[in-house]
């Protein structure tokens, strides 16, 4: 379990968040490419100390947070040392105390069970919430799990919002004589819109639509609930804050840099081992070189563009047959594989020291996105709260916001 923090308000806590963020945005926003120091590291003097790390160093670094073993690191510049803490205390959130809900069994034998885990959990943390709506939207639904078990739950009628024709079908025939019911509606192409009376849920939603279903909410001033993840799937080129504070601090992240709030520091992977990830880093840093030989204009992260990113777990020239294919170039030779793994294999520890200061403001950048929501929802009204619901092993995107339009709604 994780250990709650000292009460402090949402306006307070993103006025912290921003203090460290925004003065820190060329970081988050300039990646570590081809080993190369970057102007920020070298600007800070940071770039002699990173560079000298060892292996054991790096690898206790990566696993347990740069912020977390700083003071254990000989010769670390003092500026570091404070900008580690200062981000790590400015990242921190308050644990909500939550009683799960653990529905019958049958209801959930299909689900796996890191899946099971959040729906019980969060079935719990919304139950004051349920008990004053009329009816419970589901945004980005799925296969429906969430809205068929609140319904029977709560005794409520309930509306999955899902863009997938084929997941409103499966939802719909799993929920058939229930008080559930799924549309298709895509919220991020359509206009959303919220009864006051309803409960608006978000479980997972990403991105752009996360920032819909708040602004929605503030304009029907009806009660929220929003667990969000993969932040940069946005249209624009960049997000806008939400919150009056936010906006007058500048804290407008491009696509790229809301893509950093998907690493978590952690000893054991959630879908693959830790020394998994690093190899697959490696290989789709290789790609990146690869594609690069080839001639092409290639950013960093956009060599696995339209590939799904499980595959870099397997070897380099399953995924470069794909990605040269996608772009209509000729196979990789065995002479051509094998010289960009050489050439990523010694530019990859330089890149992994570097990144370090970058990874420290994962979290931080996450947080603020969630506190920046938040606050808009308080500067429209309405009682809001940020906090922990999930613990890491369940899910790492577990910040949720809750929010109502009531005095006293939220119940906790």
């Amino acid at each position: 379990m994780l250990p709650s923090t000292r009460p402090c308000s949402v306006a307070r806590r993103l006025e912290r968040a921003l203090e460290v963020l925004v003065p820190a945005l060329d970081i988050v926003e300039a990646r570590v490419d081809e080993g190369a120091a970057p102007a920020w590291c070298e600007s800070r003097g940071w770039t002699g100390f990173l560079l000298a790390l060892s292996d054991g160093d790096l690898a206790r670094c990566e696993a347990d947070g740069l912020a977390a073993c700083i003071d254990g690191l000989g010769g670390a510049p003092p500026g570091l040392v404070a900008f580690a803490r200062a981000a790590a205390g400015a990242a921190a959130l308050p644990r909500r105390p939550v009683e799960p809900l653990v529905p019958p069994l049958p209801a959930l034998q299909a689900v796996p069970a890191r899946k099971r885990r959040q729906l019980e959990v969060l079935l719990g943390a919304v139950a004051p919430l349920c008990a004053r709506a009329r009816r419970i939207v589901d945004v980005g639904a799925g296969h429906g799990h969430f809205t068929r078990l609140a319904a029977a739950r709560f005794d409520r009628d309930a509306i999955g919002l899902e863009r997938e024709p084929d997941r409103v079908a499966t939802a719909s025939a799993l929920a058939a004589g229930g008080r559930a019911r799924f549309v298709a509606f895509d919220a991020c192409q359509e206009a959303l819109a919220f009864a006051p009376d309803d409960l608006a849920v978000g479980l997972h939603a990403c991105g752009e639509l996360g920032d819909r279903m708040v602004a929605a909410a503030a304009r029907s001033r009806c009660d929220l609930a929003l667990v969000s993840c993969c932040l940069q799937k946005i249209g624009a080129p960049a997000r806008e804050p939400l919150s009056a504070a936010a906006r007058e601090a500048g804290l407008v992240l491009p696509r790229e840099a809301l893509g950093l709030t998907n690493l978590t520091a952690r000893r054991i992977g959630v879908e693959a081992t830790l020394d998994e990830e690093l190899a697959a880093r490696e290989r789709r840093h290789a790609l990146l070189s690869l594609l690069r030989g080839r001639g092409l204009d290639v950013a960093l992260g956009e060599e696995m563009r339209g590939i799904n990113r499980r595959r870099a777990h397997g070897g380099l020239r399953e995924l470069a047959a794909r990605a040269l294919s996608l772009r209509g170039l000729a196979p990789a030779t065995e002479a051509e594989l094998r010289e960009r793994e050489a050439a990523a294999r010694a530019a990859f520890g330089r890149m992994r020291r570097l990144t370090l200061p970058r990874s420290l403001l994962a979290r931080l950048t996450e947080v603020a996105v969630a506190l920046d929501r938040a606050a808009a929802l308080g500067d429209a009204g309405h009682e809001v709260e940020a906090a922990i619901v999930f613990d890491p092993e369940v899910t790492p995107r577990n910040i949720a916001i809750f929010a109502s339009a009531r005095p006293g709604g939220l119940g906790a």
